[in-house]
């Protein structure tokens, strides 16, 4: 049997290790600061080739990536996120609601590209290792390619916006996706003027964010593990 070949390259020096950590601790949902500059298409394949380094469920790498030009079909897209924001605001109350109709929630039209990922539920056919008892894997595959493809975005000084307020129908129709296809994720793709420092939600005092101390446990859920040395060091 031939031996599994060993990467050469395969440790990180302490300074590469440090620039993924601050790519992960500087990525932005971006909503507003997108410019009209193009993205160079070699570096739009350098995204596209990392999402599809993605790891995935039996190796079955369901996803599929459209790649948003036209201003025609941007609107169409905007268009259903506007009715979706609208029923969205009426879902809140009192000074959330108005909190919720001041926010930037979107860049459909302003992003230079948008970015479509998608799951193909029946690539590798009915059983797939990996998804015999939790069927639901192929999905977070696709969710595991949205992040590559965010992360290599910030490291590219490229801004990136998840739409969620959109019915999945509605982005199938903008799209031609056909009904088997589960529409993932709709991703505002561009340069930007700046990044901010913190998230906008937290900024705008929708919510904190949490400690990690307040979602560690130990063993067993909600347990402490008593005075485990872990603690002293988050």
């Amino acid at each position: 049997m031939e031996a599994n070949l060993i990467q050469p390259d395969a440790e990180f020096s302490a300074a590469e290790r440090d620039a993924v950590y601050k790519c992960i601790f500087n990525r932005r949902d971006v909503r507003g600061q997108f410019l009209p500059d193009p993205i160079p298409d070699e570096v739009l394949a350098r995204l596209l080739n990392a999402a599809h380094r993605a790891p995935s469920v039996g190796f079955m790498q369901p996803w599929d990536f459209i790649v948003v030009r036209d201003a025609a079909i941007k609107r169409k897209v905007r268009n259903a996120f506007q009715g979706a924001h609208q029923e969205a605001a009426g879902m809140f109350e009192n000074e959330q609601q108005r909190t919720y109709r001041t926010l930037k929630l979107e860049g459909i039209v302003e992003a230079p590209i948008g970015i479509c990922i998608t799951c193909d539920r029946s690539r590798s056919g009915p059983v797939v290792i990996g998804r015999t008892h939790q069927p639901e894997m192929d999905l977070y595959s696709a969710v595991c390619a949205v992040q590559n493809l965010w992360l290599a975005a910030r490291a590219e000084n490229i801004g990136v916006g998840w739409v969620s307020i959109l019915r999945h129908d509605d982005l199938r129709n903008a799209l031609g996706i056909p009904p088997a296809i589960q529409p993932i994720a709709y991703l505002c793709v561009g340069f930007v003027s700046h990044f901010f420092e913190k998230p906008e939600l937290e900024t705008a005092g929708w919510l904190p964010r949490m400690p990690l101390t307040d979602v560690l446990w130990i063993d067993q859920w909600h347990a402490r593990g008593g005075s485990d040395p872990l603690f002293q060091h988050v």
